[in-house]
């Protein structure tokens, strides 16, 4: 039986974890944002992986890039050789004007194509949820996430989505957990792993 390839996720919480694994993280802050993110792409870029991430009006595309460039140690030789790329919300979920599960799916994996085409051992992306603003858009995106861990079985892609803890209730919050393998989320200063017996597809160790 061939081994399952890990990938250095590069958040200490969560270890190596295997390609496709599809997680997401709960903030309140910037701060939080940036906990998971900077060391989750530092490892990704560090580690021959083209890196995608889709910002949101809560932390957009100029004041992300230079969060990255103080954070990852050389940053700007990564994103001249587009080894990380970085998209609004509207140029990605809402390209074309609304939300399309079908289609937002098929650009993810276009680009994970693109990405082993140019040589890296695989892709790593990070999406921002705080766009969504009524149920029907919820409900919908909702129904991507679940789709998400059908689409990346079998590929070298990894998936990690946030999720603004003041725009999610009892019942978001529970959608959430139940489309990902894990969450993070920060409890009382520390952050923490979160799952759902369910969920326990994939080893951290």
């Amino acid at each position: 039986m061939e081994a399952v390839m890990k990938r250095n996720s590069g958040i200490a919480l969560v270890g190596d974890i295997p390609w496709g694994s599809h997680f997401c993280q709960f903030y309140k802050t910037k701060k939080d944002l940036l906990d998971i993110l900077i060391p989750y792409f530092r490892a990704g870029l560090e580690n021959r992986e083209l890196c995608v991430l889709v910002t949101s009006d809560f932390f957009g595309t100029e004041e992300t890039l230079a969060a990255l460039k103080k954070g990852v140690p050389g940053f700007s030789e990564y994103q001249a050789k587009k080894q990380f790329e970085i998209f609004p919300y509207t140029d990605w979920y809402l390209k074309g004007g609304k939300f399309d599960l079908r289609r937002t799916l098929d650009m993810w994996m276009e680009k994970h194509d693109e990405a082993l085409a140019r040589g890296f051992d695989g892709m790593r992306v990070s999406g921002n949820s705080h766009w969504i603003g009524h149920r029907k858009d919820w409900d919908d995106f909702a129904c991507y996430e679940a789709e998400i861990n059908d689409v990346i079985c079998g590929t070298k892609l990894l998936v990690l989505c946030t999720y603004s803890l003041k725009k999610c209730g009892v019942v978001e919050i529970m959608d959430v957990i139940k489309n990902h393998e894990f969450a993070l989320a920060m409890n009382q200063g520390v952050w923490q792993v979160v799952r759902m017996p369910a969920n326990c597809h994939h080893n951290l160790d």
